[in-house]
């Protein structure tokens, strides 16, 4: 981050500790800026001549010129209108502003935020100044794990890496159904302006017709298109049109295909939905979704997330899955998906992460990497190559964070220019279809080295890695133990 985006993010942020005095979250912070900041740039946009200047669709009296110009209460009551107003708008506006209230509840505090918003020339900034300002302040957010923003920001190490090996290209189509804040879309457009020449129209179809998100989350929807829009894509599309969507994405397809899917969707096993019932008490419903693209119906999120992935697939189309361990190993539907997997697409590569790199803990995580074929007589898996990233490998979040350098070995092994010739070594092994599909409840959770900390004392990783190595362990027992009890209360009801 360049110094002038460093200076700008803390005269930012210091600002936020001062609210937080009155109950403002960070979470909530970066969402107030997200609606300052728009408004303040469509402004801006509105006042350049021809052919820079952007006619603005936001109504005079919802403009920031209008927010800007009210004190006190008048203050307050002008913002409130103005989030209530554009919510019910269309495109970019609906997305950034649906739901959206106002969390600043003191007049005079609204008022020095938007006298520091109005003293940057935003538009004047660089992009990438832009980007790094915004990205930074997600960054802070997610570090925050108390808020629990932390659960949609994926690393940028790993974001980097997958992006490298699945060498996305110009005038293909990129999806992430789970978008967070859009780290897979920012990392893969920076990839293809590093490294093809691009003309006109190329540029044009990147910046406008590339990308398509969708989040469950309201909040994190507006993050992502705000993100986005930072860094100078999809601020040109249709006022009706956006790249990002807030959605379920799990309920339906849309009917939309993409040459390459790239995804981390949300953590936490089994979907529900709380119920209030008759004697006002609340319970929770599993949700099982019943679609007929998926192979199995299950209440299980993430092998929901591997079919509908497998469903917005070209044919001979690509993707990257961030998936935690259950749906490597989980029986009855799960069995069902990997064989379907196995057959139906050529699933070619397993990188298996360590714990202590995610903001939410109690993770074991995995990039499940496939592409989906034409109907075949025949398995399209011939062999699957599994890197163990996680034996013998200790991260945390402060003192040992996961860099860039940490991934070049996976990406040598991938050889992404061609991965029809690998070579196997101590971190990197194949294993057949037949293998695979002889293995008990054809579980792809394989692991092979030995853990050097359990045969020698000296190996022991620091005290706060193993502690937050048994934090994780718990966490992911009692969510095991949860489930565990979940399925009972369905049976015996079933029973019943």
């Amino acid at each position: 981050m360049s110094n002038q985006s460093s200076a700008i993010v803390l005269k930012l942020w210091n600002y936020c500790n001062v609210l937080r005095d009155d109950g403002v979250s960070y979470s909530d912070y970066v969402e107030q800026l997200t609606y300052l900041l728009f408004l303040k740039m469509v402004e801006e946009q509105n006042q350049l001549p021809p052919p820079l200047g952007k006619r603005s669709t936001i109504p005079p009296e919802y403009s920031w010129e209008a927010l800007r110009s009210k004190d006190g209460d008048a203050l307050e009551i002008q913002y409130r209108h103005t989030l209530e107003q554009l919510g019910k708008q269309k495109g970019l506006l609906g997305v950034i502003f649906r739901k959206s209230q106002n969390r600043i509840q003191d007049p005079a505090k609204l008022k020095r935020l938007v006298e520091l918003i109005n003293s940057e020339t935003w538009i004047g900034l660089d992009i990438d100044v832009k980007g790094d300002i915004y990205e930074g302040l997600l960054q802070k957010n997610a570090e925050d794990v108390k808020s629990g923003a932390g659960q949609y920001f994926t690393p940028r190490p790993l974001i980097k890496a997958i992006v490298e090996v699945m060498q996305p290209q110009p005038g293909q189509r990129i999806c992430d159904p789970a978008c967070g804040t859009g780290g897979f879309f920012l990392v893969a457009h920076q990839f293809i302006l590093d490294n093809y020449k691009l003309d006109k129209d190329k540029r044009n179809f990147l910046k406008n017709k590339t990308f398509k998100g969708a989040d469950v989350a309201d909040d994190v929807a507006r993050l992502c298109a705000m993100n986005l829009y930072l860094h100078g894509i999809g601020d040109s599309i249709g006022e009706d049109e956006s790249l990002v969507e807030a959605k379920d994405s799990l309920k339906g397809d849309a009917g939309e295909r993409f040459e390459l899917v790239l995804t981390n969707p949300p953590f936490g096993k089994k979907s529900s939905i709380t119920v209030i019932k008759e004697d006002g008490k609340t319970d929770k419903e599993k949700v099982v979704y019943q679609r007929d693209d998926f192979w199995s119906s299950t209440s299980n999120k993430q092998l929901n997330f591997v079919q509908h992935v497998k469903t917005l697939l070209t044919i001979n189309g690509k993707a990257a899955v961030v998936v935690p361990d259950n749906v490597l190993f989980e029986g009855g539907a799960g069995e069902t998906i990997r064989k379907k997997l196995l057959q139906e697409c050529d699933v070619h590569t397993l990188l298996r992460l360590p714990t202590g790199i995610f903001y939410a803990q109690g993770v074991k995580a995995n990039v499940l990497f496939f592409d989906r074929k034409p109907a075949s007589a025949t398995p399209w898996t011939e062999k699957l190559w599994i890197y163990d990233f996680r034996t013998n490998q200790h991260f945390t979040l402060k003192t040992n964070p996961l860099r860039n350098e940490d991934l070049q070995d996976f990406i040598r092994c991938f050889n992404p220019q061609n991965r029809h010739d690998r070579q196997e070594t101590e971190r990197f092994r194949a294993f057949t279809y037949q293998e695979l599909t002889q293995r008990d409840k054809v579980s792809l959770d394989i692991f092979w080295l030995k853990d050097e900390s359990l045969e020698d004392s000296e190996n022991l990783p620091t005290p706060d890695v193993l502690a937050l190595e048994i934090a994780e362990d718990l966490e992911a027992a009692l969510e095991l133990f949860q489930s565990i009890t979940e399925n009972l209360e369905v049976k015996t009801e079933v029973e019943v």
